[in-house]
């Protein structure tokens, strides 16, 4: 016997990339920033913890849309924060998606998002990207309620243009979720499309470029009538006292953020790169990883489990269209060089992974 609803018992649930408890690993699996938080972040949690704790935060994060409105350009009143971007994904899937309802995202992407829809009983349509990770012109899906896109996407790296996906927004019956979690290691984003189509929201995170993946602090950017429903479907204090300072601190130290993404920019190129010369195939990276295609003949499950045993955590995801690949975080240069390192003396014809 079984207490849960049929939608619950059928699903598997998202799995997210490893944690070790062993601090020895090089950890190249979940995307973190190798550089730590700008130094105003350490010093207003540090302010943060006093007597106050004891009151509850502010339940709509208002400093920090205040300050998320200044960098970005907006208005207050067209932001809604979280605990982390998958809050404010799952706020939007319960806002606008029911059970029968279509919800339509890219393959392969963010897994997320079918979990949310399986969630909600909806009916997940999934699209397979072109070869090249362009969207397929069978994209727009008739009566779906939600569009997903990570753009760029993960976990290839690639990016859809603005222009894209303004077509697919004057085009889809219902909202257009366009997820910028990787946004300030591109060349572009969409925030201009806000303003142009009352069915687009944009999400970003902290998690990535302001290396706070550990505070859980991520905002949606749409036009004020989206904001304002979303505002009901939220949790009552959905970001902490700590995550709403840190946030405003971490805005308010754009220098600290954009050295730390032209250095990631940078190691990426180098990766890439190499990894080229290997005899992978890159899929070219507007993010903080690389997605490496190995050579016939080269298992990538083995060589992610070689990896490991010394000591080097990268993704492998056991999916279609993903299992003969390798995803790499962007580390710092010291931790790419030993990364390459290892990888050579396992790609080599000799001491090969088979």
């Amino acid at each position: 016997m079984t207490y849960f609803r049929d939608n619950i018992e059928r699903m598997s649930g998202y799995t997210p990339g490893e944690q070790p408890k062993d601090g020895e690993y090089i950890k190249l699996n979940t995307n973190e920033n190798p550089y730590p938080p700008s130094p105003g972040v350490l010093n207003a949690i540090k302010d943060a913890l006093n007597k106050e704790l004891r009151l509850y935060p502010d339940p709509v994060a208002t400093a920090a849309r205040v300050k998320i409105a200044e960098v970005l350009g907006t208005k207050p009143e067209q932001v809604i924060a979280g605990n982390g971007s998958d809050d404010i994904l799952s706020i939007i899937i319960r806002s606008f998606a029911g059970a029968g309802d279509k919800v339509v995202f890219p393959y392969p992407s963010y897994m997320l998002y079918k979990t949310l829809s399986e969630l909600q009983d909806g009916r997940d349509c999934a699209i397979d990207f072109n070869d090249d990770y362009s969207l397929p012109a069978d994209f727009v899906v008739k009566g779906a309620k939600v569009t997903f896109v990570a753009n760029p996407n993960s976990p290839s790296g690639t990016m859809i243009s603005p222009e894209k996906l303004s077509e697919i927004a004057a085009k889809i019956d219902g909202v257009l979720v366009i997820d910028e979690a990787y946004a300030d290691f591109a060349h572009d984003n969409c925030l201009r499309l806000v303003e142009k189509h009352n069915n687009v929201l944009v999400l970003r995170t902290l998690s990535k470029s302001y290396s706070l993946a550990g505070i859980r602090f991520g905002f949606c950017v749409a036009q004020e009538p989206l904001i304002t429903g979303m505002m009901k479907v939220k949790d009552s204090y959905n970001t902490d006292r700590l995550s709403i300072v840190a946030a405003v601190a971490a805005l308010d130290d754009q220098k600290t953020m954009k050295a730390h993404a032209a250095k990631i920019i940078e190691t990426r190129r180098y990766l890439a790169a190499a990894l080229l010369e290997m005899g992978f195939f890159v899929y070219p990276s507007e993010t903080n990883f690389v997605l490496a295609r190995c050579r016939k003949g080269v298992s990538a499950q083995n060589l992610y489990l070689a990896l490991k045993s010394r000591k080097i955590l990268v993704r492998y995801f056991n999916l279609r269209r993903l299992d003969d690949c390798i995803r790499i975080t962007v580390g710092t240069r010291e931790e790419i060089e030993t990364l390459l390192k290892h990888l050579r003396e396992l790609y080599d014809n000799k001491n090969g992974v088979r």
